[in-house]
């Protein structure tokens, strides 16, 4: 099978096509033939070796995997077949990759493979930042930076579903146009304009009650000046490269909270509390309430270039690689 190979920490030029075999289940694993492979910036993140507990090269990398169970293990109660997205510890940018079946999720009737692999880590990260960890409630103000991503795009909406006055930050008039299309209702571009003075003019002075913020860096800190006392910022990422230092003496002065969320380390941890919103999640996507924002695709042996388009900052939503 053909797989895409991380030879060394990096830029995008360290990831190659190479030819593998195709890996053969466990007893307590499927294999999955994989159609569509979710990218999400953790995986730039381990590429350039700034991923705390990531992979050593060499390793394939990859998270999501959307396409259909090809084999399965003995232990295993599942039908070779079924069109599944999996969240796997890697190794999802190839043409068959294995999963354990406890992080396999039925694709909703109608949806594509494509939408599929931006499902999991996107989803359920918006939903448990806003509600698990965030506690957002209806009629509270909402900041999301990075609002046209793809946990961007999933939190704007959920939260102007929640009935929450949603802000978010984006730099450019596209990306702000999807992201007013999908509920946000203060539209930011922070390129243009100072975000924090902007939502303090639109809050007359009170600012917002929470921030989602994967950015990091100079943002954080920007994010904690858009928050009203006994306010909380829920940070899930560094996409800007640098983590912040926390001022506690400043959170204690004016009644803050900082809340870490990552993903993997919560399911692993305390899987009940964050699978509770796959129900929900699919419920909604399979009505169409809901909608996974593709903004590009690319075919596996184009995994750099795919990289780097959002390392550029020229993404919207999902971006995934296609196996076949």
């Amino acid at each position: 099978m053909q797989t895409v190979l991380v030879d060394s920490f990096g830029g995008a030029e360290t990831m190659t096509v190479t030819e593998q075999d195709r890996p053969e289940p466990g007893p307590e694993q499927v294999r999955i033939e994989v159609e569509a492979a979710g990218i999400n910036f953790a995986d730039i993140m381990q590429r350039r070796g700034k991923y705390p507990g990531g992979p050593e090269p060499p390793y394939v990398p990859g998270m999501e995997a959307a396409g259909r169970i090809d084999a399965t293990g003995e232990r295993v109660n599942l039908d070779e077949g079924d069109r599944v997205v999996a969240t796997v510890p890697g190794g999802a940018y190839a043409e068959y990759a294995l999963a354990d079946p406890q992080a396999i999720f039925p694709i909703p009737g109608g949806m594509s493979f494509d939408e599929a692999a931006g499902f999991p880590v996107q989803f359920l990260t918006a939903h448990g930042c806003l509600f698990g960890w965030g506690g957002l409630e209806a009629g509270e103000r909402v900041l999301i930076q990075a609002a046209a991503g793809g946990v961007g795009t999933a939190a704007v909406q959920l939260a102007s579903q929640a009935g929450a006055e949603v802000f978010g930050t984006a730099s450019t008039a596209e990306k702000l146009d999807l992201a007013s299309e999908l509920g946000c209702d203060h539209p930011i571009n922070y390129t243009e304009t100072d975000f924090v003075e902007e939502i303090d003019s639109l809050t007359d002075g009170e600012g917002v009650d929470l921030v989602l913020d994967g950015v990091g860096g100079e943002t954080f800190h920007e994010s904690l000046d858009a928050l009203t006392p006994f306010g909380r910022v829920v940070t899930y990422g560094a996409a800007s490269g640098d983590t912040a230092t926390v001022d506690t003496g400043r959170l204690l002065f004016e009644n803050k909270t900082v809340i870490g969320y990552h993903l993997g380390r919560a399911r692993s941890t305390d899987p009940g509390r964050v699978l509770e919103a796959v129900p929900e999640l699919t419920e909604g996507l399979t009505s169409g309430d809901l909608e996974v924002i593709v903004g590009e695709s690319f075919p596996l042996d184009e995994a750099a270039a795919a990289h780097e388009y959002i390392e550029n900052r020229q993404s919207s939503g999902k971006v995934v690689l296609n196996p076949r």
